[in-house]
C-alpha cells in the first residue's frame, strides 16, 4: 500500500469532530486494533475546509489515545499520510497521522497527543 503525505497547511483549520473513538480489528468480539508496538489504535473524526470549500469530514486513524480533544476544539495533526486502498468492488482513502493534539498545546507531543 503506497502512502501519501499529505500537506495539513492546504486542509485549512481543522476541527474535532467528534471524541475519539476506539477502533476494533473484530466488531463482533470487540477485539481492539493495535498497532505493530501494540498500541490501541483510535479513531478521530476531523473536519476540513480547503481553501473555502465545501467541508468534509474525514476519519484518522492514531496510535495511542489523544488525549485532550473536544467537539469543535481546532486540532493539529502531525504527519498526516493518505493511503489508497481497495476490496473487490470498493475503493477509497485512509487516513493516518503520527498525532492529534489541541491547536494550543505547546508541550512536547508524543504518539497520539501523550505529553
Amino acid at each position: 500500500m503506497q502512502s501519501i503525505p499529505v500537506d495539513t497547511a492546504r486542509l485549512g483549520v481543522l476541527r474535532c469532530a467528534g471524541v475519539p473513538e476506539v477502533k476494533f480489528s473484530n466488531s463482533e468480539t470487540q477485539e481492539v486494533k493495535k498497532d505493530r508496538e501494540g498500541n490501541p489504535v483510535y479513531s478521530v473524526a476531523v473536519t476540513v475546509r480547503p481553501d473555502g470549500r465545501r467541508i468534509s469530514v474525514i476519519e484518522i486513524a492514531v496510535s495511542g489515545e489523544p488525549k485532550g480533544l473536544e467537539a469543535g476544539q481546532i486540532v493539529k495533526v502531525t504527519g498526516l499520510t493518505a493511503f489508497m486502498w481497495s476490496m473487490g468492488e470498493r475503493h477509497g482513502v485512509s487516513f493516518r497521522a503520527d498525532a492529534i493534539t489541541p491547536a494550543h498545546s505547546t508541550g512536547a507531543q508524543g504518539k497520539g497527543g501523550d505529553a
